[in-house]
C-alpha cells in the first residue's frame, strides 16, 4: 500500500502541473494582453516539460509495474493503475524536448491564428499550421500506428477509433444528411425575417446567465467569460469555466454556445470529488464529452418544451422586439435548416457535414496527400460539395476554428460521434424518465441532470465509450438513433416525409 500511496501522490503532482498550465491557457484566451504571447509560450513550455519529466521518470514506471500486480482486480485502485499504465506507456514515447517544442509552438500558433482570423489572411497562419502539421506527424511517429498516422492522433481523443472506421460512417452520415437538407430545401421555409435586427448584447448575456443557472451550472464552481472561440476548461471538479461569444445581430448564437459549453461543464462538475487528482477523475473521452454538450444544446435547448418554458423570459429580455413572436415561431427559428459557413452556428441537419469536411482535410494533411498551402482551396471546394456554399474569405472558411492552432488534429471526429452517442442516450432517457418533456416545459431540469450524473458523469474514466453506451442503452454505438431523431423532428417541423432510417448500421460501417 505504501507504493500505491506514493504512486497516487506522484500522479497528483503531475496533475497539478497540468492544471496550472490550463489556468495559463484560459488566461491566454480570455484576459492576456497581446504582448504577453511570447512569455506565455515559454511558461507553458516549461510547465509541460516539468510535468512530462515527472511522469515519465523510471521511478514512476517501477511504481506502476509494482502496483499492476498487487492491486485487487476490479477495484478502483486497479482501474486507476491500469489507466496510469496506459498514459505512462504513451507518454514515454514522447521525448521531453518534443513536448516542450510542441507546447511552445501551440502558443505561437494560437496568437497567429487570432491575427489571421481578424484579418481573414490565411498566409499569416500558414507557417504556423505547417509547423503544427509537421509536429503532429512527428508525434504520430513517436506513438506508432498500423495503418494511418492519423490513427495515432485519434487515439488521444477517442481511444480505439480509427480512420478506417470513421470513413464509411462519415460517408453514410454525409449521404443521409445531404438528402435531409435537400428534402428540407424543397419544403416551405419558416419565416425568420424577424431575426434580422439588433439584439442588445447585454440582454443576450444576461439571458445566457439565467439559463445556465437553471440548467444546473454551479457558479460557485465556475464562471462564464467571453472569448474569440467558445470553450470549456477545468482546473478542478470545483473550478470549471466556460466562455461564449455574443453577436449583436445573432439572437441565438450566444445562447446555444453557452448551453453547449454548459453541457461540457456539467460533465466536469459531475465527476466524483473522491476522484480528484487521480487518473479516474477525467471524462472517458471527447466523444462522450461532446454527447453531453450536443444533448443539452440541441435535444434540450432546441426542443419545443424548452421554448414553451423560456418564451416569456426571452420576450421580457427584449421588450417590444418579440411581442408578436410566439412559441411556434421561436421553435421553428431556432431549428431553421440553412446551410451556413460557420460550424458552431450550424443547424443539426448540416453540422456533421462540417465535421466530415474537417476530418477529410486534416487526415490528408497528416497522411501527406495535401499541402498546407492547398487548405483554403480544398476547404472551399468541400463547402461547395457538402453544403452548396461559396466561401467569401478565410475567416468564414478555414480560419474559423481554433483547433488546428492548438495542434488538435484528430479532435473534430469526436463532434460527430458525440451527436450519435447523444441520440442513443436520449432514446434511453425518454424511456427511463417518462415525464422528461413535461419537466422541461416547466423548467425542471434536475431529473435529467441527475440521470446523466449517475449514468455518465460519475463513471469518470472507469469505462471506454463503446462499453458505456452499450451498458446504458443495451446496444453498441450506432448511427440509426441519430438519423431517426433527425427524421422525426425535422419531418414534423417541415411537414415532409424524411425516410432516412433504413440500413443505418452500427458505428463502424
Amino acid at each position: 500500500m505504501a507504493d500505491l500511496s506514493e504512486l497516487k501522490q506522484r500522479y497528483a503532482e503531475v496533475h497539478d502541473l497540468h492544471m496550472a498550465a490550463a489556468v495559463l491557457q484560459w488566461d491566454q484566451e480570455v484576459l492576456m494582453p497581446p504582448k504577453g504571447a511570447k512569455g506565455r509560450g515559454e511558461q507553458l513550455s516549461t510547465l509541460a516539460s516539468l510535468a512530462h519529466r515527472l511522469f515519465t521518470n523510471a521511478d514512476m514506471g517501477a511504481l506502476i509495474e509494482s502496483e499492476k500486480s498487487s492491486a485487487a482486480p476490479g477495484t478502483d485502485d486497479a482501474l486507476a493503475v491500469e489507466e496510469l499504465a496506459y498514459d505512462y506507456e504513451r507518454a514515454t514515447r514522447l521525448p521531453e524536448s518534443f513536448v516542450a517544442e510542441f507546447t511552445e509552438a501551440q502558443s505561437a500558433a494560437y496568437h497567429a491564428w487570432v491575427k489571421a482570423r481578424e484579418g481573414s489572411d490565411f498566409a499569416l497562419f500558414k507557417p504556423h499550421l505547417e509547423r503544427m502539421v509537421d509536429l503532429s506527424r512527428r508525434k504520430a511517429d513517436y506513438y506508432g500506428f498500423e495503418d494511418s498516422p492519423y490513427d495515432a492522433l485519434l487515439e488521444e481523443y477517442e481511444r480505439g477509433v480509427t480512420a478506417a472506421q470513421l470513413t464509411p460512417l462519415f460517408a453514410l452520415l454525409a449521404e443521409r444528411q445531404k438528402a435531409l437538407v435537400a428534402a428540407i430545401a424543397a419544403a416551405p421555409a419558416p419565416d425568420i425575417a424577424w431575426l434580422d435586427q439588433e439584439w442588445p448584447v447585454d440582454a443576450q448575456w444576461d439571458f445566457t446567465m439565467q439559463v445556465l443557472r437553471d440548467l444546473g451550472y454551479d457558479f460557485d464552481a465556475g464562471r462564464q467569460d467571453k472569448s474569440v472561440h467558445p470553450f470549456t476548461t477545468h482546473f478542478d471538479v470545483q473550478d470549471v469555466r466556460i466562455t461564449t461569444r455574443v453577436h449583436p445581430r445573432e439572437l441565438f448564437s450566444a445562447l446555444t454556445g453557452s448551453i453547449h459549453e454548459c453541457g461540457h461543464a456539467l460533465y466536469e462538475q459531475g465527476l466524483r470529488l473522491e476522484d480528484r487528482r487521480t487518473p479516474l477523475g477525467y471524462a472517458i473521452g471527447l466523444g462522450i464529452h461532446e454527447s453531453q454538450s450536443r444533448l443539452w444544446e440541441n435535444m434540450i435547448g432546441r426542443s419545443r418544451p424548452f421554448w414553451e418554458h423560456y418564451a416569456p423570459a426571452l420576450r421580457a429580455a427584449f421588450p417590444e422586439k418579440l411581442d408578436a413572436i410566439g412559441v411556434d415561431e421561436l421553435y421553428r427559428a431556432v431549428n431553421a435548416v440553412q446551410p451556413s459557413l460557420i460550424r458552431v452556428e450550424a443547424d443539426e441537419c448540416t453540422y456533421n457535414l462540417h465535421v466530415v469536411l474537417r476530418f477529410e482535410i486534416e487526415q490528408a494533411l497528416i497522411e501527406g496527400t495535401m499541402r498546407v498551402e492547398d487548405v483554403p482551396e480544398a476547404w472551399n471546394a468541400k463547402m461547395g460539395e457538402y453544403l452548396g456554399l461559396e466561401v467569401p474569405d478565410d475567416a468564414h472558411g478555414c480560419l474559423q476554428d481554433i483547433h488546428w492552432s492548438h495542434g488538435s488534429l484528430g479532435y473534430f471526429p469526436t463532434y460527430a460521434l458525440g451527436n450519435l452517442y447523444a441520440a442513443q442516450l436520449m432514446e434511453t432517457i425518454e424511456r427511463d424518465l417518462p415525464t422528461l418533456w413535461d419537466d422541461i416545459a416547466t423548467g425542471k431540469f434536475e431529473p435529467l441532470l441527475t440521470w446523466l450524473r449517475e449514468k455518465v458523469h460519475r463513471v469518470g474514466r472507469r469505462k471506454r465509450a463503446p462499453q458505456l453506451i452499450e451498458e446504458i442503452t443495451g446496444t453498441p454505438p450506432e448511427s440509426a438513433p441519430f438519423l431517426r431523431y433527425l427524421e422525426q423532428k425535422y419531418g414534423e417541423l417541415y411537414g415532409i416525409d424524411l425516410s432516412v432510417s433504413a440500413s443505418a448500421d452500427a458505428m463502424g460501417g
